[in-house]
């Protein structure tokens, strides 16, 4: 067959080549607290669109740096209580999309909580300055900063402090509660797993965010990458500070918290991913150390992986 990256073989045993930051624990505990510490002022709005079996809400918390963020909420009607719930992430630049995609899983008896990513397509604020989306260089947002003001940091806090907003509600149950998305929502199910370990099952699709140093390798810093040789040939042209860019770029790089997840995995891969090449994938893939199974489609790349979704629920329902 074709390739486009390394044989299938040298992919489950790849380890990833961007660096680890020394104190990227530390960070990331430091970060969670910091997001524990915010009172969420939750509001739930009720939505114009309505379906006799579920109530569908505008849901809004405030998150790290006081941006407020909104996701979409559906609640089934007329279902045993505690329930479980389903939290879903959007690709990048985009939004929670339409309410209609999501009824399947409220029409199971499944509350849904579908995240808009701060500043992108959705309703959800970037705080950093402005009101309103920034929509892209979401990835190199804050990279001439401290780490702590990277925006990647505050995206993937959003989306753990949504699966602990999801898990107080009285209707759903706290050990069944799981996470899915593809891209950028498949690098923000894993970081939602990894930052909220009481995520049961998660359901990644070809994730983003991961291994930035082994797409600049492959020459694919370009489409959902092409930021990082924006920022290189405006801000660092010779690469003399690459080592510390990609150090920097570590912090979020989902590869590095692939460990702290505990709940069991179903991973979709196409291997003819020129947009998250699947090299960068396996390294966070390999360090999941939870139970987790690949599906992987060899003639595939970043697209709709047939099958998938319909195995997702499956998988979900055996929770």
């Amino acid at each position: 067959m074709p390739l486009v990256d390394m044989p299938l073989e040298q992919l489950k045993q790849y380890e990833g080549l961007n660096p680890r930051p020394a104190d990227f624990d530390e960070y990331w505990d430091r970060a969670i607290a910091e997001m524990k510490a915010v009172d969420p002022q939750i509001e739930l709005v009720p939505s114009p669109f309505q379906v006799p079996y579920a109530e569908c809400f505008d849901l809004y918390f405030t998150g790290v740096r006081g941006a407020r963020i909104h996701a979409k909420y559906i609640r089934p009607r007329n279902v045993a209580e505690p329930h479980p719930a389903i939290l879903q992430f959007h690709g990048y630049t985009g939004h929670s999309g339409s309410w209609h995609d999501k009824l399947g899983y409220a029409a199971l008896g499944y509350s849904v909580f579908s995240l808009d990513c701060r500043g992108q397509g959705g309703k959800s604020e970037d705080a950093g300055g402005v009101k309103g989306n920034t929509h892209h260089g979401h990835i190199i947002r804050g990279l001439d900063d401290h780490p702590d003001q990277l925006l990647f940091r505050h995206i993937f806090l959003d989306t753990a402090q949504l699966a602990g907003i999801a898990m107080q509600m009285p209707e759903v149950d706290p050990e069944r509660v799981m996470a899915m998305g593809g891209s950028q929502g498949g690098a923000l199910t894993i970081a939602c797993a990894a930052l909220e370990p009481r995520v049961k099952k998660l359901a990644p699709v070809f994730p983003f965010l991961s291994d930035y140093k082994r797409v600049w390798q492959m020459d694919l810093a370009k489409d959902a990458y092409a930021e990082l040789r924006t920022f290189f040939r405006h801000f660092d042209p010779q690469h003399k500070r690459e080592e510390e860019i990609f150090t920097k770029l570590g912090y979020i790089d989902i590869q590095f918290l692939a460990p702290r997840i505990r709940g069991e995995a179903l991973i979709g891969i196409g291997l003819m991913d020129t947009i998250c090449p699947p090299s960068s994938q396996f390294a966070a893939i390999n360090k999941i150390t939870a139970p987790k199974r690949l599906e992987i489609y060899p003639d595939f790349g970043h697209e709709d992986l047939p099958g998938f979704n319909d195995m997702t629920m499956q998988f979900f329902l055996e929770a």
